[in-house]
């Protein structure tokens, strides 16, 4: 199966490759499923998955590069990391 993912921004081989074992297979799956969800299940099997992972896979679902999420979104995200780590 070809996957469209390492063509978006933010999404190199091994993130596609990850987003691929955790039954994320395409593009419009990932937008379909969110951002938060897709790296509730990345950090399922990667523990230590970060705040630039989680913000890249948003700047992707948005189409821009990670720089560009607005400071607005990038708290957003900072509280939801924040808070796994409290889990």
């Amino acid at each position: 199966m070809t996957s469209d993912l390492s063509k978006q921004p933010n999404i190199g081989k091994d993130t596609e490759a990850k987003l691929i074992q955790v039954g994320i297979n395409s593009f419009s799956e990932l937008k379909t499923i969110g951002t938060e969800q897709a790296f509730l299940r990345l950090r399922a099997i990667d523990p230590g998955a970060c705040i630039q992972l989680l913000q890249g896979l948003e700047a992707a679902i948005e189409g821009i590069p990670a720089t560009k999420l607005s400071a607005h979104k990038k708290q957003e995200l900072r509280e939801f990391h924040r808070m796994l780590k409290k889990t």
